[in-house]
């Protein structure tokens, strides 16, 4: 269980490194793809600076589920991964409520699958 932890917090903290790339650096063209119909093309160019913002902030939460993962303290790291890891979910359910529903099944559920692993251990 506590490998299928580690496991479900990686791919959480992996997902989030690819959306600060896409937001960062990518935004004119894979964000583009990634938001297709949901924004209008032409406020990508608008929006990129307001995006890269954006990306850092969903780096700021792999860095953190990262550092959880390197913790030798499993009380320590249980800690730090439940706080990023809800940090995710609450950011997920805003983003379906605001953005896309989508945010909810491509960065909620991860996240609270990971939590309910973690509770179970």
């Amino acid at each position: 269980m506590v490998i299928l932890a580690k496991i479900l917090v990686s791919i959480v903290a992996i997902e989030h490194i690819y959306i600060l790339y896409m937001e960062m650096f990518a935004w004119e063209t894979l964000g583009k793809k990634t938001f297709k119909g949901a924004m209008p093309e032409e406020m990508f160019k608008s929006t990129k600076s307001m995006a890269a913002n954006q990306g850092l902030y969903n780096g700021f939460l792999a860095a953190g589920l990262v550092w959880s993962l390197l913790i030798e303290n499993h009380q320590w790291s249980f800690y730090i991964a439940v706080f990023f890891l809800s940090c995710v979910l609450i950011a997920a359910l805003y983003g379906a409520k605001s953005v896309s529903k989508r945010i909810l099944f491509v960065q909620g559920i991860p996240a609270a699958l990971a939590l309910i692993v973690l509770h179970l251990i």
